[in-house]
């Protein structure tokens, strides 16, 4: 007799995996937009890869450059070929190109540092392991 464990979806820990990173970079992207670039024109997000809003769990408003790294990085974090998926800062091999990679750490630093202070440690936890 077939245990529930044996039924499990062997790829829907990587999907559940794959929805988190990808809510996560929405909201670190836009609490960095929110208070970086409080002056600049916003519209909600909308990709042809990606339903963000059903993913963030809320409509994602960005301006036009934080609107292109979150495309760019959603398409990166998707398509990565590493099993188990290493944090992009130990990956052997970086697929970002050089000028987002730049700005996703920005963001990363901007947003993780936010989050502390406001006591979201689960983000912070996830940036540092």
């Amino acid at each position: 007799m077939p245990t529930a464990l044996a039924q499990q979806d062997p790829a829907k820990p990587r999907a559940d995996e794959l929805r988190h990173d990808l809510k996560t970079l929405a909201l670190f992207i836009s609490l960095y937009c929110r208070y970086q670039h409080k002056q600049a024109c916003k519209a909600p997000v909308q990709l042809k890869t990606h339903d963000v809003q059903a993913i963030a769990g809320r409509p994602i408003l960005l301006c036009p450059q934080c609107t292109k790294l979150l495309a760019h990085a959603f398409v990166k974090r998707t398509h990565c070929p590493m099993d188990p998926k290493p944090m992009c800062k130990h990956c052997p091999s970086h697929c970002y190109h050089p000028t987002y990679r730049e700005q996703i750490r920005q963001v990363m630093r901007y947003s993780g540092k936010k989050l502390l202070f406001a006591g979201r440690l689960d983000y912070l936890f996830h940036l540092l392991f």
